[in-house]
């Protein structure tokens, strides 16, 4: 490899924990001096860190990757990361020809060393490097901060993989069981980012909830939660993500409740809302549980902001079934929810299930249940009109400064929009003045340290 070909161009797709897995990627890279490139054309190595969680992924996933491979000038390399290479395997060069090498998630942190066995290969064949055990943990991280930082906030990976049976689900596939990251590392990881000066921390799973069951701990994230809030004093934001059903426990309440820079913010992916179609998607079946267990949410923290997400059309969902979701959607009040149309995917048990939903149909339950909670989002905004909330300010541009209050995950949620330049990246108090569906409109409070 000659030197002029000593730079990177990394893109990430995906949800968070690939772009932190990314991010990982290119401190390895950049350690063994690589140099990152903004544009694919600069650099001697692309590399896109792919996801495969569902079809239309797995689509993006393949024109990305085609047109690098098409694009590529001689000498150029073009490596497959992540969770589709992990998922299929060999038969990804076939999908896409030009591959120079293939290496899967559980294994992101050999990049160097697959780059320097492809330097050495004899062949023009793409070499492939996807070891099964998911040794992702500890001293195998190779010292890189398990982080990706996204101006002041920063995605923090506390573990990987997921134990959990849902039906519906490939991560297991994809990932393998869950490895928890252990506490001491996390709390140094967290203490690197206060010393960056870093003002949000999201800590991030594929379920946050199971933190520490593969190390012998019992209900490890609240402890957790409180190391990292020890660890992180000047950092004002801590928000938590990914919860499972039925693992939000008393202890976890209370650590949220009484540390006041971990955030009145919980998601909890729920799914759906029928025993029968939860017990399909082997899930756990308790709307009762959810009820009470966001009241005693709601009673610990008034001001608790809860996301959820929901799956319609899962095969064999009635009209009867569907309506239940509608009505528990109506009755829960979230404030922020996600819905997504069943994705068939191969090799898990809900592909073998009767009753595959049409695509019409989908589509239909799609767009009730987002109208649905268009109108209760719009009503749980408005009621923050009059509030003085802190936002951490992400940009500012013709006249108009955009930020996120406690209330909005990076990325996902909502935005608080201020006709006024405030300072990016700090926490500026502003007053709400205006609600829409999802975003709400405020003015900077006359008289804060900022004005």
């Amino acid at each position: 490899m000659s030197n002029d070909s000593r730079s990177f161009f990394l893109l990430s797709l995906g949800c968070a924990k690939n772009t932190v897995d990314s991010h990982s990627m290119a401190q390895l890279l950049e350690r063994e001096g690589y140099q990152g490139s903004e544009t694919p054309e600069e650099a001697g190595v692309l590399i896109v860190n792919t996801c495969g969680f569902i079809d239309a992924a797995r689509q993006e996933s393949i024109e990305v990757l085609s047109e690098l491979a098409e694009g590529k000038r001689p000498g150029q390399l073009l490596i497959a990361a992540g969770c589709f290479p992990q998922l299929i395997g060999p038969e990804l060069s076939k999908q896409v020809p030009g591959l120079d090498g293939v290496i899967g998630t559980r294994r992101w942190m050999d990049i160097v060393d697959l780059l320097a066995r492809i330097e050495q290969r004899k062949r023009p064949e793409p070499l492939y490097h996807l070891p099964g055990e998911a040794l992702t943990v500890g001293s195998d991280e190779r010292g890189v901060l398990r982080a990706a930082i996204l101006g002041t906030s920063a995605y923090l990976k506390i573990a990987d993989g997921c134990r959990r049976p849902c039906a519906f689900c490939s991560i297991p596939l994809i990932k393998g069981t869950q490895v928890s990251r252990p506490p001491e590392v996390i709390a140094s990881e967290t203490a690197r980012l206060n010393d960056l000066g870093i003002k949000e921390i999201v800590l991030i799973a594929q379920d946050t909830t199971d933190y520490g069951y593969d190390l012998g701990m019992k209900d490890g994230l609240p402890d957790l939660l409180e190391q990292i809030d020890a660890a992180a004093p000047d950092v004002p934001w801590i928000r938590l993500m990914y919860a499972y059903p039925g693992c939000v426990t008393p202890r976890l309440i209370e650590v949220m409740a009484s540390h006041d820079r971990i955030l009145p913010y919980l998601d909890i992916p729920l799914q759906h809302a029928h025993p029968d179609v939860l017990k399909r998607m082997r899930r756990p079946s308790s709307a009762e549980w959810v009820a009470k267990t966001v009241g005693k949410l709601r009673e610990a923290m008034p001001d608790i902001a809860i996301r959820t997400t929901f799956i319609v059309g899962y095969p064999g969902e009635t009209d009867a079934e569907f309506d239940t979701l509608v009505d528990f959607v109506q009755n829960m009040m979230f404030d922020r929810v996600g819905v997504f149309t069943y994705s068939y995917e191969p090799d898990t048990p809900s592909a073998d299930l009767p009753g595959q939903v049409p695509a019409e149909v989908k589509e239909d339950r799609y767009n009730i249940l987002m109208e649905t909670q268009q109108a209760i989002s719009l009503r749980r905004n408005q009621a923050q009109i009059g509030r003085t909330l802190p936002i951490l300010v992400e940009g500012y541009g013709d006249g108009i400064s955009v930020g996120r209050s406690y209330r909005d995950a990076p990325e996902i949620d909502g935005v608080v929009i201020v006709e006024d330049q405030l300072p990016v990246g700090e926490l500026v108090p502003v007053r709400v003045t205006g609600a829409m569906a999802y975003d709400l409109i405020a003015a900077r409070v006359k008289g804060s340290r900022d004005d």
